[in-house]
């Protein structure tokens, strides 16, 4: 067998061939996606610990953020198995634990061998755990640099795909855009009526149901509203459920449409500034979000779902809006349901109007198609823009002010956090460290994470045994996201079961949770008071409340909070909030 060289390192020979290696990496990838359409959004890891002998000691996948790593459950799995046995990763270990918790469980284990898929995108995490790992004298094996071969490539194309929607975050300002429709044998996608219901099968339209479950937000237009009077839910009974997006300039929409039903998934509507302030009004009143842009265009709508931590959209919308994101570069994926029927008619909508278009040669080829008969339909669906390739490594942050010090990534005065795996995201109340606060009775209780614990204190108190049921519910999610997704949508549905005390008592609630986990955590205190000095903003841009806002106007409650703890960590007098 051919040796493989570790950088920095004498030529070692692997125990695996390059067959085995991939099969165990695109195993990794199938296991990095099982957690599609039951959370969202997160990072897709993966891993499978191999014995020397070939056999498959343990398996872990990551199944929201703030949950436990995939290379942990992988260890428990496989128990003493995993000395000296080799670890496969569809991607390097992120960290949002603030401890390099992943790493730390593969060098305990005794692994003694560890062949990553891809590098982890994000720039701050970029390359972070092969370094670590080559340092604790783990053998680190990265696809396409250490490992090459025809058969290694297309291992690598799959862990590649199970993380394109990250991929795209981490080298463009917008999410990945999948855009899906069903349309006859000749191409329409309703009758000249407008009538649609249904084109596709069955069959079909179960397979968008997945589709919607694995996407962040599903986006229509203001015609699809007022034609189809669509649900857009993901129907899986369980689990997430995308947010509903609708992108109407003129906000000319029925009062009454499914959409502005919100007991079961949310909705936004984005629009012009100004634009029929009374229906906004109304909206606002059926709890449907409304977001406002100076001009409505489709790349500064989708770059601030990107702000928002979104990674991934599903475009379901009418030819009109279909053409603008195409042309716009924001469509990444196609997914076509063709089925064999034929309406005709000269004035019948087809999937995408005018582009501008004047010649074939201009047309836009789809690359890595693919063809799946769905039940009497036929899917194509293929990539109108390839998956950014990672290689060669580009420069980390600090690489690149070690070069150029005038290159910072933002003031050095404000610090940033939002999603669990940004730079700080361990601050945030999503973050994967259970507390033990006390309950009624004095006796402490774990909570799993700091959100856990708030979502579940909204119903706390209340003289009604459902709303207590629903307490130990939300405790006994299975993430920071399921607990926030339940507590949303119960103060929604029964807002006689939220204390009455709420908007009193809420930020109480959420210091007292943070100042035990900052206080039972040295690294997490370390970190903290690492940002003496700075101030701490929460970089939603639509939560005002808890975070910092859109464009500064946010009250950022949950920095302050972070910057109180830190001053009496430090032992300076409290500021006042």
């Amino acid at each position: 067998m051919a040796p493989s060289l570790v950088a920095n390192s004498a030529p070692v020979f692997c125990k695996f061939s390059h067959a085995e290696d991939a099969a165990y990496i695109r195993r990794a990838a199938d296991i990095a996606d099982k957690s599609a359409g039951f959370t969202s959004p997160h990072p897709n890891f993966g891993c499978l610990i191999a014995t020397s002998a070939g056999k498959v000691a343990g398996e872990g996948y990551l199944y929201a953020q703030g949950t436990k790593p995939a290379e942990v459950q992988a260890v428990e799995a496989g128990g003493s198995f995993c000395r000296d046995a080799t670890a496969y990763l569809n991607m390097e270990a992120g960290d949002c634990h603030g401890d390099h918790t992943a790493v730390s469980a593969l060098v305990q284990a005794g692994i003694t061998r560890v062949v990553v898929g891809i590098r982890n995108p994000l720039q701050h995490l970029r390359g972070q755990a092969v370094r670590a790992l080559r340092s604790q004298g783990l053998q680190v094996h990265v696809l396409g640099e250490d490992l090459q071969s025809k058969i290694i490539e297309e291992a690598r194309k799959s862990c590649l795909l199970v993380n394109a929607p990250l991929i795209h975050r981490a080298t463009s300002r917008v999410p990945f855009s999948v855009f899906k429709y069903a349309m006859t044998l000749d191409g329409k996608i309703a009758a000249s009526s407008g009538h649609a219901a249904w084109i596709s099968s069955k069959t079909s339209r179960d397979r968008v149901f997945d589709l919607r479950g694995r996407s962040d937000a599903v986006v229509v237009g203001g015609n699809t509203v007022r034609r189809d009077n669509p649900r857009l839910t993901a129907r899986h009974g369980g689990g997430h459920t995308p947010m509903r997006i609708v992108l109407t300039q003129t906000l000319n929409l029925p009062e009454e449409a499914n959409l502005w039903d919100v007991s079961d998934a949310p909705t936004i509507v984005v629009t012009q500034r100004g634009a029929r302030r009374k229906f906004q009004k109304y909206l606002a009143s059926r709890g449907v979000e409304v977001v406002e842009f100076d001009i409505l265009n489709s790349r500064d709508v989708m770059e601030y779902f990107h702000d928002r931590g979104y990674l991934s959209i599903l475009w379901e919308c009418g030819g009109t809006l279909a053409a603008s994101a195409i042309s716009s570069g924001l469509i990444h994926k196609v997914f076509a349901f063709v089925a064999p029927k034929i309406i005709g008619g000269k004035n019948a909508p087809t999937p995408v109007s005018e582009l501008g278009m004047v010649e074939m040669s201009q047309a836009l080829d789809l690359i890595d198609i693919c063809y799946e008969q769905v039940g009497p339909d036929m899917l194509i669906s293929g990539f109108l823009q390839p998956i950014p390739d990672l290689m060669p490594v580009i420069p980390s942050e600090d690489e690149t002010f070690a070069i150029d010090p005038t290159v910072t990534p933002y003031e050095p005065s404000i610090i940033y956090f939002y999603k669990t795996w940004d730079p700080y995201g361990a601050f945030s109340n999503f973050s994967p460290h259970p507390i033990q606060m006390p309950d009624v009775n004095g006796d402490y209780v774990t909570w799993s994470s700091v959100e856990h614990y708030y979502q579940a204190h909204k119903f706390t108190g209340v003289n009604d045994p459902a709303a207590q049921d629903f307490v130990e519910k939300i405790k006994t999610a299975k993430s920071p996201e399921e607990a926030a997704r339940l507590g949303r949508s119960m103060q929604r549905q029964h807002p006689d079961w939220v204390r009455s005390d709420w908007e009193s008592v809420k930020i109480d609630i959420m210091y007292r949770a943070l100042k035990c986990k900052f206080s039972i955590y040295p690294h997490l205190n370390s970190m903290l008071l690492s940002t003496a000095g700075s101030v701490l903003v929460e970089a939603s841009p639509h939560d005002l409340f808890w975070g910092g806002g859109r464009e500064g106007e946010g009250l950022n409650y949950l920095g302050r909070l972070l910057m109180q703890l830190r001053s009496e960590f430090l032992g300076e007098s409290s500021t006042s909030i």
